[in-house]
């Protein structure tokens, strides 16, 4: 009885170690895949180019998003997100615009446009750019956007992103 117990309790125990190593190697995997999964998302394997995206459609207000990206040295250096109307006129631009939802919402495009650009130029992550409160809508579309032309940057692909909006 006393070796059959021993049995019992030597095979728990070396089912148990295989069981606890292979969910630490598991783990340590998982971590290292993650780990090169933020590496890939560095700013590092972009290549040097302008990657443009536009949508092909105008907005029931008559815009559409307007979106240049410019790469050097691996590293965004200059995000152009904007709408344009249909006469090319910038909605950032538009002080009537400007005015009218900054005194319902308390911001503008003069306001949440400049904010959405730099912040990219400046953390080089889209999914590191905060929404702009008041201008949800605008902030969605701005990341959205820039993850598009992020992969496009790491593809070298300059061709312009047209969305069907």
């Amino acid at each position: 009885m006393f070796i059959k117990k021993g049995i019992i309790f030597a095979t728990t125990l070396f089912a148990s170690t295989i069981v606890l190593t292979a969910c630490g190697n598991s783990d340590d995997s998982a971590s290292s895949a993650n780990e090169g999964t933020s590496e890939e998302s560095t700013s590092a394997e972009l290549q040097d180019g302008t990657y443009s995206l536009e949508e092909e459609n105008f907005d029931e207000n008559g815009w559409r998003v307007l979106f240049d990206l410019t790469v050097s040295d691996g590293k965004i250096t200059k995000s152009d997100y904007d709408y344009e109307d249909a006469d090319g006129n910038l909605k950032s631009e538009n002080e009537e615009y400007q005015k009218n939802m900054s005194e319902k919402v308390g911001v503008g495009p003069a306001d949440y446009i400049p904010q959405l650009n730099g912040e990219l130029e400046e953390k080089q992550d889209p999914s590191e750019v905060d929404a702009v409160s008041g201008a949800t809508h605008s902030s969605e579309s701005f990341i959205k956007y820039a993850n598009q032309l992020v992969d496009a940057a790491k593809e070298g692909n300059t061709d312009t992103i047209e969305v069907s909006n």
